[in-house]
């Protein structure tokens, strides 16, 4: 009976933090406006590393702006490339730097070797596998005209095809993106997205960069919204969430098990770093919950509780991953996901590994281990 109880608090506490991101939602608004004459200027940086076949992707989507080419700059910082990039003619100003690396990230390295030779007002960081829409940009200036905010988080999805594995990921970044939101619309934002980030290149200079997280091989998004958010010269009320689809960048997701864990381990292990105490018990109850289906699970094989216990534990941990799922898909919009029920019975194993994992554990990420 003790097992059972414990459990039942474990996934309640869960499902109360998920309902009240899922309600979070719901409180931000969809951004709709009549357009101005453009005039904010912006630097898009993008790191890259090994990466020949997806930047020219990027460039294209980035060609089709609906933006002036004189309001803004593409620089591209290569990380130590050694497959042989080539980058075409476009008619947009853009250079490709060499990464000056000083620390143990990369990521960070880069966007900082770009920043000393950023000449305009807003930075926008994105990854070379992504692609973005056309009123990107227009969309922005409107945004940031209209709010006056110096820091901007915007959504981010995946291309898929109907492979599991594509469509487990795109599950899975759902209740992410749907966290990301939720947390702005009840005002403890502690998400964001390095593939769609924007902040004011004063603001950057202000908090004096990525100073206090170098040491850290991820994290140059969370980082900066955490400094950002605590930070007497800017917090909650200079940050915003643009809601809009046409500020929705698309990404590829992991195409092997061995890529995916990967990545979710460099994604968890920014996690013992978050100065919110409301994001550490996000983090810690979205563990203890998925750890509580595990648990369970092992429970009743050994009798210690009763199967129909479990059942129920795990029917109301679905049922509160849906609600939020569900109002994020509202906004993103994606295909049908498949493999729905599969996905969601696996998905806690798939979690508490990682989670494990990511205490200590070291990990490989564009051919190098961190």
């Amino acid at each position: 009976m003790i097992f059972s109880l414990v459990l039942f608090f474990i996934i309640l506490s869960y499902a109360f933090f998920i309902l009240l991101l899922a309600n979070g939602i719901k409180k931000v608004p969809y951004f709709n406006t009549q357009y101005q004459s453009p005039k904010t200027t912006f630097t898009i940086i993008v790191p890259f590393r090994n990466e020949a076949q997806l930047v020219p992707e990027l460039l294209n989507s980035i060609s089709e702006l609906n933006y002036p080419t004189d309001l803004f700059e593409v620089i591209l910082v290569d990380d130590a490339s050694d497959d042989g990039f080539e980058i075409g003619n476009y008619t947009f100003d853009f250079k490709v730097l060499q990464n000056i690396r000083k620390s143990n990230s990369p990521k960070k390295d880069a966007i900082e070797t770009a920043f000393l030779q950023a000449k305009n007002s807003w930075i926008i960081t994105t990854d070379a596998d992504c692609l973005i829409p056309e009123n990107w940009l227009k969309t922005l200036d409107a945004f940031i005209r209209e709010n006056y905010f110096e820091m901007v988080v915007g959504p981010v999805s995946y291309q898929t095809n109907d492979d599991f594995l594509q469509h487990f990921q795109l599950l899975e970044l759902m209740s992410l993106q749907g966290a990301t939101i939720g947390s702005f619309g009840i005002a403890k934002p502690f998400m964001c997205n390095g593939a769609n980030f924007a902040y004011t290149k004063n603001l950057f200079q202000t908090l004096n960069g990525f100073a206090d997280s170098n040491h850290i091989a991820s994290g140059d998004d969370v980082f900066l919204l955490q400094k950002a958010l605590y930070s007497s010269d800017y917090g909650v009320s200079k940050i915003g969430y643009l809601k809009s689809h046409d500020f929705l960048v698309l990404t590829y997701p992991c195409f092997s098990v061995k890529a995916l864990i990967n990545q979710r381990i460099r994604w968890a292990s920014k996690a013992i770093a978050y100065k919110s105490a409301f994001a550490k018990s996000i983090a810690l109850f979205v563990f203890l919950g998925n750890l509580a289906i595990v648990v369970g699970l092992l429970f009743c094989f050994f009798g210690l509780i009763p199967f129909w216990d479990w059942y129920l534990l795990f029917g109301i941990k679905i049922s509160v991953d849906f609600v939020l799922q569900y109002q994020t898909g509202k906004f993103i919009q994606p295909r049908q996901i498949r493999y729905y029920l599969f996905s969601t019975l696996i998905y806690p194993f798939f979690s508490v590994g990682i989670a494990l994992r990511s205490f200590g554990g070291k990990y490989e990420w564009k051919d190098r281990t961190h």
